[in-house]
């Protein structure tokens, strides 16, 4: 009897350590940049200085991590890399070399996917067409939809094997991009919700492909209130974490598109965990996600671990063969952003042009009015500190100046109209003070009254700085001792001739603006957003950076000046609170 037991009991051994060994553990780790926004080397070139940060930096951690035996590396992108540092700009619209710089790194970086960003619609078709065509791997967007056959105008999803291990990556871009950009930019396209794509999409891939994870690679971010957006509208901008709670199937969604930073496991409504990452931008941080998946002998999943982590850069060196390989690339830029364009006789900076008119604003004013011979004009700072110095301009100082690549558009508007936009810009950026002692920028606010602060310790604004326009043209004050809606008076035109509610006139405004973007002309101006296109009445062909650069090149010497033809009032409670707001902006905000 003792035999036997033994015997079954040898066998049950035998089984077990047959089982075990039939196992099988596979270590994954998925590295994401996002929002990298031109920034491949570790330079900056608007500022002219060495930056700890950068693509270069980016690929001596992935060369690591791909040289460690017990892992397999994955590499993603979740977009908008095609707008900002001028690499990018010189390699999209002036140098004829072929293929695109971002191509040829993706390519060298050997990168699996990437999910495409607005700013890299932004770039138009022509441009971003043909990098797709250059990519060694499938640039990604299953909500962005081609009108003509209702199928994604992008790849919607990859499978990437590991090791025996099947990866989905299903992307999506934000449902915005129609709010922002012009048709021209996304011809054919239109941009469903994030969470209805999700839902059809985690299914499908379920069905057809069966693997053992699915990843989001979403360029939106997790704020679905930002801006005064709604969780339960549909096209929300910023869905993402919408979407990691109500579409269950997701093992990790890596995150982009509001520059934040987050790292953090959420239920989704199945009760199962989803981390959800950010690695905010300029390729400052990596978002890691360490997946173990422990498969049985026939590759079934039997379990899998995830874990996140985000990666600083800047303790890494950029790589030397990196460095090399686009050495001529990066001489290029060099030179392209050292030409000079002109002179200006003083300093200017956009720091002031939170709190009253500044020479900055205004010359871009200036140049907008120049340009269209439109009555009135809107403008925003578009870099939060940017400063540039008297004397000798070159190319580089005109990223400082003009941070986007937007158009110029010639918009027709009442004077109502008019009135309804710098309303909408003052709620937003001003707050209702009751006495000198109550800020003048409108700041989120916790229960309690109290500023909010970020992980870093910054203020949080009610509002993006890039969305308080100004307007030229006319002459105004902005009470802020006044409700929201209340606080504008348009006394006349600049000219002292009458301003007429019931008048049409022609506006210069950039085509983010013009497009809907920041709510202004919808939410303040009143104009549904369907009949925003009939208003434009001209557009130009290229970015406004290249016809403001072409400006300062025919006028050689430029004096900035100041307008003043607008001010802040009470200016006894004002002043006061401009010092004190000052400190709490550029003391624990930076661009």
């Amino acid at each position: 009897m003792r035999s036997i037991k033994l015997s079954i009991l040898s066998t049950v051994l035998l089984l077990l350590t047959i089982s075990a060994f039939a196992q099988k553990s596979v270590t994954i780790k998925v590295l994401q940049t996002s929002d990298v926004h031109g920034a491949v080397f570790p330079y900056d070139f608007i500022r002219n200085q060495p930056m700890d940060a950068g693509l270069a930096n980016v690929y001596t951690y992935v060369k690591q991590e791909r040289a460690n035996a017990n892992q397999q590396v994955i590499l993603v992108d979740n977009g908008d890399i095609l707008q900002g540092q001028p690499p990018v700009y010189f390699s999209n619209f002036i140098d004829e070399t072929k293929p695109n710089l971002i191509s040829r790194i993706f390519n060298y970086m050997q990168y699996d996917a990437a999910t495409i960003g607005n700013h890299d619609i932004e770039t138009g078709p022509k441009v971003y067409r043909t990098i797709e065509k250059e990519l060694k791997m499938p640039w990604l967007a299953a909500n962005a939809i081609n009108s003509k056959t209702g199928k994604p105008a992008f790849k919607p999803y990859t499978v990437i094997k590991k090791d025996g291990v099947k990866v989905a990556v299903l992307g999506l871009t934000t449902p915005g991009i129609p709010y922002w950009l012009p048709k021209i930019l996304w011809p054919d396209m239109h941009f469903e919700d994030m969470i209805v794509t999700a839902n059809y999409w985690v299914k499908h891939i379920q069905k057809k492909e069966k693997p053992h994870i699915i990843i989001g690679l979403f360029h939106s971010g997790h704020d679905a209130t930002y801006g005064g957006g709604s969780a339960t509208e549909p096209k929300n901008e910023n869905a993402s974490l919408l979407v990691a709670q109500q579409v269950p199937g997701f093992d990790v969604i890596l995150i982009g598109h509001d520059h934040d930073k987050l790292c953090k496991k959420f239920a989704n409504i199945n009760g199962d965990s989803v981390l959800v990452m950010d690695p905010t931008s300029g390729a400052r941080l990596i978002s890691e996600a360490t997946i173990v998946v422990n498969l049985d002998k026939k590759g079934k999943l039997q379990s899998k671990s995830i874990k996140g982590e985000l990666i600083d850069t800047k303790k890494f060196k950029s790589d030397a063969d990196f460095m090399a390989t686009f050495a001529n690339d990066y001489k290029k830029v060099e030179d392209f952003v050292k030409r000079p364009i002109g002179e200006f006789t003083q300093t200017m900076t956009s720091a002031n042009a939170y709190f009253g008119p500044t020479e900055f604003i205004d010359f871009i004013h200036s140049a907008q009015l120049n340009l269209t011979k439109a009555d009135v004009s809107f403008v925003a700072p578009l870099s939060f500190v940017s400063t540039i110095k008297k004397g000798q301009v070159t190319v580089s100082d005109m990223f400082k100046l003009y941070r986007f690549e937007n158009f110029l558009y010639t918009m027709s508007l009442t004077g109502k109209e008019i009135d309804g936009f710098l309303e909408h810009s003052a709620s937003v950026w001003f707050n209702t003070m009751k006495s000198a002692d109550d800020n003048l920028i409108k700041f989120k606010t916790n229960a309690d009254g109290s500023i909010q602060r970020n992980q870093q310790g910054k203020v949080q604004l009610f509002a993006n700085f890039y969305n308080f326009d100004s307007a030229a043209g006319i002459i105004y004050t902005v009470d802020v001792s006044k409700p929201d809606g209340d606080k504008v008076t348009i006394h006349s035109m600049a000219n002292g001739t009458p301003f007429d509610e019931n008048k049409t006139y022609s506006v210069a405004i950039n085509s983010y603006r013009g497009n809907g973007g920041g709510g202004h002309l919808t939410k303040g101006s009143g104009i549904a957003p369907e009949e925003l296109a009939n208003r434009v009445k001209t557009s130009t062909e290229k970015d406004l950076r290249y016809y403001i650069m072409k400006y300062i090149e025919e006028k050689k010497v430029i004096t900035p000046t100041s307008f003043n033809t607008w001010k802040i009032v009470p200016e006894e409670w004002v002043n006061q609170a401009i010092e004190r707001d000052k400190k709490l902006l550029f003391s624990s905000n930076n661009e």
